[in-house]
């Protein structure tokens, strides 16, 4: 029976997002936190991590390397909840972001969309962050078993007021931000009643509000510097239980994107393309001022817990290319204003994915002339040569269309889009 689930669980991914996957890079913009969670490397009595908060200047340096040497289009960027990393704090550094435009190969880098990881925010507050271009907002609940959150979670601290957290997605709904990211930390507490909440967050925001996640994470618990609650954790979530709680994600709630992060292994991030997950990250780091430092070096002192993959987008590229699976950087939906219910309505009438497979090759004829290296071009251009033929066959009528984008990105233009 998981056999046909798994199988079942491709067959509406392909149904609703065709055979294409999405990749970003994590921005950790600081690590000064007013919490205590027992489970993270920055909660405020873990006195071995070195504190630090990017300036701007800083955040434009490190969004140069992200965008102009490996050539992402989305990040998520991550706020830790103190008066530091506020919401003029956030305010500013998108902006620095979306400023930054870095001459490549043949055309430019650029982040095209910036999700935001944050703590829970009031409803002013969010309103202004979505007038700015916030991407995505994610609130992970990190449980939904209560006394399992007021356990790891201190009464005595922000995050303790398991409904303040709850209801934020609630409060960005109301505020106009219509894409939300629902998550779990699984491996606090038995992962069959964290998908069960993962699953009844979301149908309730789509009964109240007419929207569900947009998308759906669910990182397992790693270890931390100076964090022994990871190692001792009763609920450590085993591989082939993994498998299991992707599937059900995929076929509880079909038309959500499903996230899995560098905290998981290279195969663990393979196999999961099989069973429904659509966004992943690559070239990851997560130490504050990382990416410009030029580390390859995990450092434990630096960063929230330990990554399981730290290859390259290149590297990532090649191996989803291998696997017949395509690389998408399309940003096109949330500036064309298919968001919220819109976007919606195309995803669950099988409507999206048309315009993620033109965008898809669009975006990664893009990318392969800008940022890859011979071996993964070569790799590459059989994939889309393929896909050429597919939209070829598959939609007749905006085909030349198609073609005349195509046609243009290779001679240079940028952000072509449907």
């Amino acid at each position: 029976m998981l056999d046909e689930m798994e199988k079942t669980a491709l067959k509406v991914k392909k149904k609703v997002y065709n055979n294409r996957i999405v990749t970003f890079a994590p921005l950790y913009l600081g690590n000064f936190c007013v919490n205590d969670c027992l489970y993270c490397g920055f909660r405020k009595s873990n006195h071995k991590i070195k504190r630090r908060i990017l300036s701007l200047k800083e955040v434009k340096e490190e969004t140069k390397v992200l965008a102009g040497e490996a050539g992402h289009k989305r990040l998520i960027v991550v706020y830790g909840e103190h008066p530091l990393t506020g919401v003029d704090y956030i305010a500013d550094t998108l902006e620095a972001i979306y400023s930054v435009k870095v001459k490549t190969k043949n055309g430019y880098g650029q982040i095209r969309r910036a999700n935001v990881n944050a703590a829970p925010l009031s409803i002013e507050d969010l309103k202004r962050l979505h007038k700015i271009g916030i991407g995505t907002y994610q609130v992970f609940q990190e449980t939904y078993h209560h006394q399992t959150y007021g356990e790891v979670h201190p009464k005595s601290t922000i995050k303790g007021n398991y409904q303040w957290r709850l209801y934020c997605m609630h409060r960005a709904m109301e505020a106009g931000v219509d894409d939300v990211g629902l998550g779990a930390l699984f491996g606090l507490y038995n992962w069959k009643f964290e998908v069960m909440g993962l699953v009844a967050h979301s149908r309730e925001l789509e009964e109240r509000f007419g929207i569900g996640a947009h998308t759906i994470s669910f990182p397992r618990l790693e270890p931390a510097e100076n964090t022994p609650f990871n190692e001792n954790s009763k609920y450590k979530v085993s591989d082939e239980d993994f498998r299991k709680l992707v599937t059900v994600i995929r076929l509880a709630v079909p038309y959500t994107g499903m996230i899995i992060t560098a905290r998981e292994p290279a195969r663990i991030r393979r196999e999961a393309l099989s069973l429904g997950v659509t966004q992943t990250d690559a070239s990851t780091k997560i130490g504050i001022g990382a990416y410009s430092g030029r580390g390859s070096k995990q450092e434990g002192q630096r960063q929230q817990f330990f990554l399981g993959d730290t290859r390259s987008l290149d590297e990532v590229i090649r191996e989803y290319a291998k696997e017949g699976c395509i690389t998408s950087f399309c940003t096109a939906g949330y500036r064309c204003g298919r968001t919220g219910k819109c976007i919606m309505s195309y995803l669950k009438n099988g409507q999206e994915g048309k315009f993620c497979k033109l965008n898809a090759v669009l975006t990664f004829r893009e990318w392969l002339d800008d940022f890859a290296d011979d071996e993964t071009k070569q790799i590459s251009e059989k994939l889309i040569r393929k896909e050429i033929d597919e939209i070829k066959q598959m939609m007749p009528e905006v085909f030349p269309a198609f073609k005349e984008y195509y046609e243009r990105i290779k001679k240079g233009e940028r952000d072509l889009y449907f």
